[in-house]
């Protein structure tokens, strides 16, 4: 099989109105099922509430204390009101780029419009807190202080465009690094069948890359949560 062909959308529920195609394909359906386990992860061992917490409520408080720590640190105090969004987009990612290393599975980061879609949220909605926090004066954001006034028109545009680029190199960092590894992983495991007993060497790069998947997997959602709460920090406090 084609590297490539992992990534393939197939429809699993064809759904057409018009020209307009919304069918239920397999990546909705890895979609339904990362919602699930996070719904499970959290809600499931907390049940009982237990003072002595077990495996899984330990993992699902390691979780929340992991996100509610890194709003804290970027964002503030402020940013607590926003803990529940960054909260699931995080624990969205981190299973969905997990889950996607299943052999089988189908892996939805690796699709762009994924990506730039929750991107895209991200950006648009830090710019409307930017904005109802602030009113028009969050335009003073664009303009660094203390910068003499001849520079102003340069600098402006300067920070206008790395403001507009923020949402496209959230959702590329995050698309590449899942695309590629999983390509290279499917390209080794290819060797391993084709060369019989010579793909012992091919078998031990399989099994470091895949661990350096896991790794890359659960840094990417980390990163992708941590500019999201730093993007956030400018909105509320403009620095």
């Amino acid at each position: 099989m084609h590297p490539m062909e992992q990534f393939e959308l197939s429809p699993i529920v064809p759904i057409h109105i018009g020209d307009l195609n919304l069918s239920f394909t397999n990546s909705s359906l890895w979609m339904v099922i990362a919602v699930g386990i996070i719904s499970a992860l959290m809600m499931l061992p907390t049940r009982g509430r237990a003072l002595v917490p077990g495996r899984w409520q330990a993992a699902a408080e390691m979780l929340y204390e992991t996100v509610a720590n890194m709003l804290r640190d970027s964002a503030g105090k402020e940013g607590r009101q926003y803990f529940p969004f960054v909260f699931c987009l995080f624990s969205f990612l981190l299973i969905g780029n997990l889950q996607g290393l299943i052999p089988g599975s189908f892996t939805f980061t690796s699709h762009i419009v994924v990506t730039f879609s929750l991107a895209a949220v991200v950006f648009l909605g830090t710019t409307v807190i930017g904005f109802v926090r602030h009113g028009i004066g969050f335009l003073k954001f664009f303009a660094p202080e203390g910068a003499p006034t001849w520079s102003l028109p340069l600098l402006v545009l300067i920070e206008l465009i790395s403001y507009l680029s923020r949402p496209v190199s959230l959702a590329l960092r995050l698309f590449a690094n899942m695309l590629v590894g999983h390509a290279l992983l499917k390209t080794l495991a290819g060797f391993v069948f084709v060369l019989g007993l010579a793909g012992v060497i091919p078998l031990a790069g399989l099994v470091a890359i895949t661990a350096l998947e896991v790794l890359i997997a659960i840094l990417q959602a980390y990163v992708f949560a941590i500019l999201s709460c730093i993007y956030l920090n400018d909105a509320l406090h403009m620095h």
